[in-house]
Parts: C-alpha cells; sequence; structure tokens
C-alpha cells in the first residue's frame, strides 16, 4: 500500500444504518440532524449501500454523517472516515497538479502536447495543455472509443497504456481546437501522463508530495493499481435485474480522469484550499478558476476541473462524478463559505440532487426559488412557433433534434422532457437553462429555416432542418455490407431484417437502427450517418455519440 489508512474503530455495531461524526455542529445556523436524515432517507438502510457526506463553514468541518452499508458481504457500516471514489471530482486534483508544474515553471499551458507525447496525431493545429484542462482539445474520450470497439470500461483492464494506444490512433478530432466544448476524460488522463513524463514520479507520488501532505489529507491515494489493499473501503453495488445488490468495482488502472481514493472530510480540505491557496498561492486559485473560453470569445463555463456557475440566485464551484457504482458531488458556495462533499457507494444515488438538498438547508435565507422555465419574453402566435417545429440535423456531429411546438414555446427532444424554450421574438427562443435558438428567418409556406443555438458550453451551433426518412427496400440495400474503422480497431456489419436495418459487431450483437432523416440513422445514443461517393455509392459510415464525433468507417465490402 501507498499510504497506510489509520484504522477506525468503529462506534456502531454491525447494521446500524447511520453514523455521526465526532462533532456535532453547534455553529450559528446549525441545522437538525432530522432534516439531514431525512435528505438520506433512502439510503440508510442496514441491508444496502448508502452514502457519507460533510458540511464545512469557513474550511471548518461542521458535519458529517454517513448512512447505508459499506460492505454488505461482512455487514461493515459507511462512516464518515469511509473511503470511496468521487469518480470525476477527481478532475480537480488533476488540473491542480498540472497547474503546480506550470508555476514550478517546469511546463507551460500553452505548450503543444505534442513536445510530451510525440507519438500523438498532428492534427494541423496544437492541442494545448490548457485545452486539456478544460475540455476544448476536441480530442475524442478514449473510453467511448473503446466502447465502439467493443470492450467499454470495466469490461477489462484497462490502462493508460490501452489509452494513449486509442487516443494516438484517432486520425481526427471532434472539431478544431479551441472551437467547441466536449468533455472528455482523454485530456485528463494525459495530464497524469504528462506529470510523470515530466517528472519522473508516478502521478500518486507528485500528489501527495504536492497537494494530499501539504493539505492534511491522509486518507487520500491515487487507485493506480486497483489490486492493492485499501482500508476501510467502501464496495460499490448496483441492483441487478434480479432485483439484488451487485458489486461493480473500478477494475481498471487509468487515473487522472478520476481514480481518486478518499473520504468526504479530505475533499473538504481540498476545497478549502481553492479559497485560500494555502498551497499553490494566489495565481493557483486563479488558474484553477480560470473558465474556458473557445475560439469565438464564449466562456464554457468549465475551469480548472470545476464547474463555475450559480444555483438558485448563489454562486457555486463544483463537479459531480461517478465510476462503476459509486457516485460523489463536491461543491462550494465562496460568498457564504460553505462548501458539502458527498460520496455514495450505490449506482442509484442522485448525489448532486442530495448535495443540493444539504445545501439548501444551510443556505436557505440565501438561495432564491428557481426561475420560472416557462416565462415568454414576448407574445407569438403559437401557429408561428409551430410552423418552427420538425426535425433539425446539428451540423457539428450529425445528430438529430426534434423541436415541438407547445403554445408559444418549443420544446427540445420531441417531448416534455427539458425546460421550454420560451419565444423572445419572431424567430428566437430561449430557455431559462442557457439554451438558446435564433432562427434565420421565419418559418413560411411549409420551409423551415436554419437557426443558430447557444448553449452554456458553446455558442454558434448551427442547425439545420431535415425532412422525414422512410426507407425503401431499394434505400435499405444500399448501406448492407461491412465497414470497417482502424481508428477503433472494429468492423461492423450493416444487413436488413424484416424490413429494418440493423448493425453487428465482431461477437454479433447489434440492434435495429431508426432512421432519422435520409442517409441518417439512430440507435439508442448512436448516430449513423452513412456517406456517398462521387457516383452515389455508399463508401463510408460515419458514427457518433456524446464524447466521439463523426468517427469514419471505411466500406470493405
Amino acid at each position: 500500500m501507498k499510504t497506510r489508512l489509520a484504522t477506525l474503530i468503529l462506534p456502531l455495531a454491525a447494521g446500524l444504518a447511520c453514523a455521526d461524526a465526532s462533532r456535532d455542529d453547534s455553529s450559528p445556523g446549525a441545522v437538525e440532524l432530522a432534516a439531514l436524515d431525512a435528505v438520506f432517507a433512502d439510503y440508510s438502510a442496514s441491508d444496502g449501500p448508502g452514502c457519507a457526506f460533510a458540511v464545512s463553514r469557513d474550511g471548518q468541518q461542521v458535519m458529517a454523517r454517513a448512512y447505508g452499508m459499506a460492505d454488505l458481504e461482512w455487514h461493515i457500516p459507511n462512516t464518515p472516515e469511509t473511503v470511496f471514489e468521487p469518480g470525476s471530482v477527481s478532475k480537480q486534483f488533476t488540473a491542480a497538479a498540472t497547474i503546480l508544474l506550470a508555476l514550478d515553471g517546469r511546463i507551460d499551458l500553452d505548450d503543444d502536447i505534442r513536445e510530451y507525447f510525440p507519438e500523438m496525431p498532428d492534427y494541423g493545429e496544437a492541442v494545448t495543455v490548457r485545452m486539456l484542462i478544460h475540455h476544448t482539445s476536441g480530442l475524442r474520450d478514449w473510453g467511448s472509443v473503446a466502447a465502439i470497439q467493443g470492450w467499454p470500461r470495466w469490461s477489462r483492464v484497462h490502462s493508460h497504456k490501452h489509452a494513449l494506444d486509442i487516443a494516438s490512433r484517432q486520425r481526427a478530432l471532434n472539431y478544431e481546437p479551441g472551437r467547441y466544448y466536449s468533455y472528455t476524460n482523454t485530456g485528463y488522463n494525459l495530464q497524469a501522463m504528462l506529470i510523470e513524463r515530466v517528472t519522473g514520479q508516478t502521478f500518486d507520488e507528485f500528489s501527495q508530495e504536492r497537494i494530499f501532505r501539504p493539505l492534511g489529507m491522509t486518507k487520500t491515494q491515487s487507485r493506480d493499481d486497483f489490486t492493492e489493499i485499501v482500508d476501510e473501503r467502501s464496495i460499490g453495488y448496483r441492483r441487478g435485474e434480479d432485483g439484488e445488490w451487485h458489486m461493480l468495482m473500478p477494475f481498471e488502472n487509468v487515473h487522472g480522469n478520476g481514480g481518486l481514493l478518499t473520504t468526504v472530510g479530505d475533499l473538504l480540505r481540498f476545497t478549502h484550499n481553492l479559497d485560500t491557496g494555502e498551497v499553490g498561492g494566489p495565481e493557483f486559485v486563479r488558474l484553477m478558476h480560470e473558465e474556458g473560453t473557445l475560439d469565438s470569445g464564449w466562456k464554457t463555463g468549465y475551469a480548472g476541473g470545476l464547474r463555475v456557475g450559480e444555483y438558485k440566485g448563489v454562486r457555486e464551484v463544483s463537479h459531480g462524478g461517478s465510476t462503476a457504482a459509486y457516485r460523489a458531488f463536491l461543491t462550494r458556495y465562496p460568498d457564504h463559505g460553505v462548501a458539502v462533499s458527498l460520496m455514495c457507494n450505490v449506482a442509484e444515488a442522485d448525489s448532486r440532487g442530495l448535495v443540493r438538498q444539504v445545501a439548501e438547508l444551510y443556505l436557505a435565507d440565501a438561495m432564491a426559488e428557481e426561475p420560472r422555465a416557462d416565462a415568454t419574453g414576448v407574445d407569438v402566435d403559437p401557429a408561428d412557433v409551430a410552423a418552427f417545429a420538425g426535425g433539425y440535423r446539428d451540423t457539428r456531429t450529425g445528430q438529430y433534434l426534434e423541436l415541438t411546438a407547445d403554445g408559444s414555446s418549443l420544446l427540445m427532444g420531441g417531448g416534455p422532457g427539458g425546460p421550454p424554450l420560451a419565444a423572445t421574438s419572431e424567430t428566437g427562443f430561449a430557455s431559462a437553462t442557457g439554451v438558446s435558438i435564433a432562427f434565420e428567418g421565419p418559418a413560411s409556406a411549409g420551409e423551415r429555416p436554419p437557426g443558430v443555438m447557444d448553449m452554456p458550453a458553446a455558442d454558434g451551433v448551427r442547425i439545420e432542418p431535415v425532412g422525414p426518412f422512410e426507407p425503401t427496400a431499394t434505400d435499405l440495400a444500399a448501406y448492407v455490407g461491412a465497414y470497417r474503422s482502424d481508428e477503433a480497431e472494429v468492423t461492423y456489419w450493416f444487413e436488413v431484417e424484416d424490413g429494418r436495418l440493423m448493425f453487428r459487431d465482431r461477437y454479433g450483437d447489434g440492434a435495429a437502427l431508426e432512421p432519422l432523416y435520409p442517409d441518417a440513422f439512430s440507435q439508442e445514443s448512436r448516430t449513423f450517418i452513412f456517406r456517398r461517393d462521387e457516383t452515389g455509392r455508399v463508401s463510408q459510415a460515419s458514427l457518433s455519440e456524446g464524447r466521439v464525433w463523426d468517427l469514419r468507417f471505411e466500406r470493405v465490402e
């Protein structure tokens, strides 16, 4: 073990579902324990996994509680000292390490990453270290590519060797560096590898020396060897199809994107340093909170592994995480000196929702009611709004967007799932969550114009209207064949069964594809777009999903 974690003598009988901290919150504005326990009522069973959380005021921990079981086989309860994995909450630690290395003068945040990773392709424009931090590099997410290959995360023991191999085989980016934002673990795995290449230390050694030990984070380490024994670690669980609890652990050795082992108390020590700069100083604090900026000047709201924004009118700096069955959320409200950390070992936990319920108890007087999402800016004839309804193609990814009319508002996704886009003009619509669409003109005579969509993390996304697609047998026959991607090292087969286009992988697994618009089909979150050569023959298939855009498959038969 890299770090010996002190054994905790549990003050609880096995099976007791709740453990509190050694201190109670007696500060002004203290919250009743009953109110806090009510938030976690669904995670307090003595025969199921649960959560731990902690709260600090001005850097002093004032509350910590734990619920449910850390280990169902040995009937060991969670405590505030239980070690969990916080998933992508870890990214702020990786960004911190990278920024400290830059402040040491050993790297520059605007260096081209190929200075450190010559095996990466030359994309014609520099991908910088700063872009890795802010998710504006355009690099595809290696785990998503691995899933396309047929080996999603947790299905084999992935390492940084695999992550770098996949990244170095990508001949194209999702987009030109700096043009858009797309969340990608690849950038954070590369940061961990960069620190190792520059310093000669392991990522954990560097983090222990520069971050964990100076901040007194005695129960924190990197999970760079999943076989290592870790004292007081909880086991991750999820419900199986049989309704019973099943283990789901992160059996992989990639880290930097995640892979942190820590406690709720240690998380609070780190997030307080983002206020004080005790480690790193003022410039470190500034760089950690510096938001990514796109080429257009648009601020993405994503800083050094931190999301910078507001919640109910209160400034919030936060990040969530999930890895295997672990769920986590760490948030700080700098103007009020309050921070809340939470980690759970149950896949069904809504970590963000739980943390914010706790935060609302502590900041009830400061937090305002959420603005009404259906408030309209102008009166627009519902018939004019309805003329914009229909399918659109996102020109970044080729993915399909459906808009439906609801009075003087538009709904995204074809139903009432998200907040409405209220009319702000005859050709403009906006939601309370920061999404807006400006169409290039009114819809008339059955013709819908294209539009430009702005979102919290991207601006200037062009959407174009597309018509319905009901392919004939002849249409479907044009797509039949085998298609190969060297970037994902996989071949897919497309065939027609019972009048529907199907895709199969090397293991014979696959599914039916749903037609979207001409030459485009979907399968759950994946979008397949078939591309034609100058003769009109289908010669390629393009796949886009979430963190991978326009991955090309060449037709081989």
